[in-house]
């Protein structure tokens, strides 16, 4: 069993830059593609981003291309967010995931087989 935990969320301005992080217990970690979610309020959560056991692919959803990032360090089991010219519109939960594959994380939230608790991000105008 997986177990993750986000933190970093907080509250900033819009411009604003955030990073989270997540630390995942297993030591197995390098062999799971890593993912992030978000949901607002009143929303499904969406596919934020995502990468690679390897960390040689990472992939995006739109609205965040060109201003988040996603990386990984195996050796501290840790995948990590950075956030740079958050918008409002980016305040949500933000949920760390892990799976076999990110194709199996870019196909949706229902599917993937570990979830973090969430952390806050709030983005004021």
């Amino acid at each position: 069993q997986v177990q993750l935990v986000e933190s970093g969320g907080g509250l900033v301005q819009a411009g604003g830059s955030l990073r989270l992080s997540c630390a995942a217990s297993e030591r197995t970690f390098s062999s799971f593609a890593m993912g992030w979610f978000r949901q607002a309020p009143g929303k499904e959560r969406e596919f934020v981003a995502a990468i690679s056991w390897t960390g040689g692919s990472t992939y995006y959803a739109d609205s965040v291309k060109d201003r988040f990032t996603v990386s990984r360090d195996n050796a501290k089991n840790t995948v990590y967010l950075e956030m740079n010219s958050l918008k409002p519109e980016d305040t949500a939960v933000y949920y760390c995931a892990a799976d076999s594959t990110t194709a199996r994380l870019r196909s949706g939230g229902a599917a993937v087989s570990y979830w973090g608790h969430g952390t806050q991000v709030t983005v004021s105008s």
